[in-house]
């Protein structure tokens, strides 16, 4: 015998993105999720879409649609800048858009914000201020 549960419409189109996500179509995924996110956007239910806003912007890159993904994780970052691991998605899209040193900030701020270890192959963190006047 099966229940029925009370399961909004919104939830079964999230599952129906998850879905598509966890499976590859990240391009399919990030339509589904855009549409999810401008209506928890209209219901006011700002505080719960870090995590959708976050899923769309892994969609957008997973689909290379990395001006949406850039767009989409500097609002998140503007809204939740202790979030690191934002931060360090938009580095990694920085970097795949060939902005390194744009998405130094970022991976710097994840690391700090103790969502990145910087890969050992990388070397020392570069230390800008410092000049060799010698």
């Amino acid at each position: 015998m099966t229940t029925m549960t009370n399961t909004s419409p919104f939830e079964l189109r999230l599952t129906w993105a998850r879905s598509l996500f966890e499976h590859g179509d990240y391009a399919a995924a990030a339509t589904a999720l855009v549409e999810l996110v401008d209506e928890a956007r209209e219901s006011e239910m700002m505080h719960g879409t870090t995590e959708l806003r976050e899923m769309l912007a892994r969609a957008y890159f997973g689909s290379a649609q990395l001006g949406r993904a850039e767009a989409t994780l500097r609002d998140l970052v503007a809204d939740v800048p202790t979030d690191g691991y934002a931060h360090l998605l938009l580095g990694r899209t920085l970097q795949r858009q060939a902005r390194h040193d744009e998405a130094r900030q970022h991976l710097a701020l994840a690391e700090v914000l103790g969502d990145y270890e910087r890969p050992e192959a990388y070397g020392a963190p570069r230390d800008d201020a410092s000049t060799d006047d010698a």
